[in-house]
């Protein structure tokens, strides 16, 4: 076979989630269920405000592209990581380790992206209403998607062009169900200081930057919210609020315990659980956080069931 750049590895071995037989089956099936309820999920929502005009807003806007974001990033890595439930050895070649790879961190940072994006549309909609026209125009919306989509492309291809300088001796081994970036690290038989600076950096800007960004924007929001004087007032604009903190919380929560760390530092079976979290169960949470939470989406669905069935 002939080497990949100056590699003699050509291709890779995914130990999965879990080396444990009697596991297995139980750990397919919940994570069928578990991609099968995300692809139904952010599928339908993408419908749902695709065919209803009263959801073409802003806010809706963004929650399409999260849900597109959803919809094709957790298919990046389940699949695979089905197979390896149900297979003796679970191989990826080189070249689809590097594919995957790319498209993960491509998917993750536009994410990162939408969320801050939606936190600034919750911002101007509670302080500032009488501006929310033309502080998140259409424009503006599609020049924070198209910004989102173009950093997460320039990301994206800087953790993956690092990683294709790197040499690969023996070990093919990866402790992870994805070629996720600081498991495939610690094959190279090359010095990684380099990689490991570079993810520290990116990954540090990807995950402080818009964390601040929303900090600060829901300061300004629940200073806002405590000078509404009526009871009802305040809870209505902590409920359209709500769901976007908890998915916030979730994702960069679980992204920074996993990367904001030298490779080396805790057990990498550790990362693997946080990494569940923000590959399989975000991308299945964030459809229901914001249809069973949200009463346009409810009156929505009822409206597209109705010209379904009737």
């Amino acid at each position: 076979m002939a080497l990949v750049n100056g590699s003699s590895v050509t291709e890779f071995i995914l130990l999965g989630l879990t080396d444990q037989p009697d596991l297995q089956m139980p750990l397919f099936i919940l994570f069928v269920i578990i991609y099968i309820v995300t692809m139904l999920g952010n599928l339908g929502l993408i419908t749902l405000i695709w065919l209803n005009s009263h959801l073409h807003t802003p806010m809706y806007f963004f929650l399409f592209n999260l849900s597109f974001i959803d919809f094709f990033y957790s298919s990046v890595f389940t699949p695979k990581m089905l197979i390896n439930f149900i297979s003796e050895k679970n191989i990826i070649s080189y070249t689809g380790c590097m594919t995957q790879l790319f498209f993960f961190c491509f998917f993750v940072i536009s994410e990162c992206y939408v969320l801050t994006s939606m936190a600034y549309d919750r911002y101007v909609a509670i302080c500032n209403p009488l501006m929310y026209n033309v502080a998140v125009s259409p424009k503006v919306c599609s020049s924070l998607m198209l910004g989102s989509y173009m950093i997460a492309f320039s990301k994206a291809m800087t953790h993956t062009g690092c990683m294709l300088r790197l040499t690969f001796c023996d070990a093919n081994k990866i402790n992870h169900y994805f070629c996720d970036i600081l498991p495939v690290l610690q094959l190279s038989c090359s010095n990684t200081y380099v990689n490991e600076l570079v993810v520290l950096i990116v990954v540090g800007i990807t995950i402080i930057v818009p964390t601040i960004t929303i900090f600060v924007s829901y300061g300004f929001i629940l200073s806002s919210i405590l000078c509404i004087s009526s009871k009802e007032g305040r809870s209505k604009a902590f409920s359209t609020c709500s769901s976007h903190i908890i998915a916030v919380s979730f994702f960069f929560g679980s992204g920074a315990f996993m990367y904001l760390k030298p490779s080396s530092a805790g057990s990498m079976d550790q990362g693997k659980i946080s990494s569940v979290f923000y590959t399989n169960v975000i991308p299945m949470m964030n459809p229901l956080i914001y249809s069973l939470r949200n009463k346009d989406v409810k009156i929505a669905l009822r409206k597209t069931l109705k010209k379904l069935l009737f």
